[in-house]
């Protein structure tokens, strides 16, 4: 059994800081920039926190909201808002430390210990005859660009597994406009590459590679030998309903979070078999198979992926999600 640390899906992050954070925060908290001598004003320390948050922890474009700020145990309590979800946080009277998560030292759990998460193996995972491995991402979460670059990898070097696997994209359909997490720029490229995988299929992979190493989506587009015109017609058209396709996918299995992984029709954890490597979600996907054919002994890098945009396929890989 392995002790995992649960996503946290309140705000987005683009780098490792988040993970730094959520492990420092669990313990002694981290400075703010500035600390005071005095005691701040209810006022003071929630557009502190605020300020805080927007500026360094949530991705650009987004934003947190204030809801309330109360004394708690010595501190404030500051009770923010974030995509719909109410998150509290806390901050030292004086300004200096900010916490992520308080745990009340007075409650115990049943067992008077941390449990720990049961882990899937090869064995527990659902079978078919033909597999599928969704990925559910959107296409400027770094978690999700680094999930992409993993599957890239394993349809470059095992071929025959790229019918069994598919990147799908989170998102909503208002007013007949795509809508995503971190915007309008991130919308229009989960549209395009939705588009792509529906149209010019051949030329998925190929593009997706490309657009992974610097975010230059016209560059990827000539490169990758992208009939502009056809994908034009299809964004303006028909790509609002394969989006919907994939939105309602979402909604039926309650996916939260860029990545996701959904091995025929059930959720399953790449962290279990590994993490974010090439070998750890081959293995997942094989391990889908009634009858693993024999590509499925073919190891791969066991490297962690990059994220965000890179022109390599190994990085500073992270564990979170968008």
């Amino acid at each position: 059994m392995t002790l995992k640390i649960p996503n946290l899906n309140w705000w987005m992050v683009s780098t490792l800081i988040l993970l730094v954070v959520l492990m420092v925060s669990l313990f002694n908290g981290f400075r703010l920039t500035g600390q005071l001598s005095k005691t701040l004003s209810k006022d003071d320390a929630a557009n502190k926190t605020v300020d805080y948050i927007n500026n360094n922890l949530v991705a650009p474009g987004s934003a947190i909201e204030l809801i309330s700020i109360e004394e708690d145990a010595g501190l404030y309590k500051v009770t923010t808002s974030y995509d719909g979800q109410e998150i509290p946080v806390y901050i030292t009277k004086d300004g200096s430390m900010l916490f992520l998560q308080g745990f009340d030292l007075n409650e115990e759990q049943e067992t008077g210990e941390i449990q720990e998460q049961e882990t899937a193996s090869c064995e527990d995972l659902a079978k078919a005859d033909e597999p599928v491995l969704e990925a559910y991402v959107v296409s400027y979460c770094p978690y999700g660009t680094q999930m992409q670059r993993i599957l890239a990898e394993i349809v470059d070097k095992i071929p025959s597994l790229a019918d069994n696997i598919k990147i799908r994209y989170m998102g909503a359909v208002v007013d007949g406009k795509v809508t995503s997490m971190h915007g309008e720029t991130e919308a229009d490229e989960n549209l395009r590459q939705i588009c792509i995988r529906e149209e010019q299929s051949d030329k998925y992979w190929n593009y997706l590679g490309e657009f992974l190493k610097s975010d230059d989506y016209e560059s990827a587009l000539q490169k990758a030998g992208i009939d502009t015109t056809k994908l034009e017609t299809c964004m303006t058209g028909k790509g609002i309903e394969y989006a919907q396709e994939d939105f309602d996918l979402n909604d039926k299995y309650s996916i939260t979070g860029s990545p996701t992984l959904i091995l025929n029709e059930e959720q399953v954890s790449e962290f279990d078999f590994g993490g974010r490597t090439a070998d750890a979600v081959k293995t997942v996907l094989c391990c889908g198979f009634g009858d693993q054919p024999s590509e499925c002994t073919q190891e791969l890098t066991t490297e962690s992926a990059a994220t965000g945009f890179s022109e390599t396929y190994s990085g500073s890989g992270g564990s979170g999600s968008c």
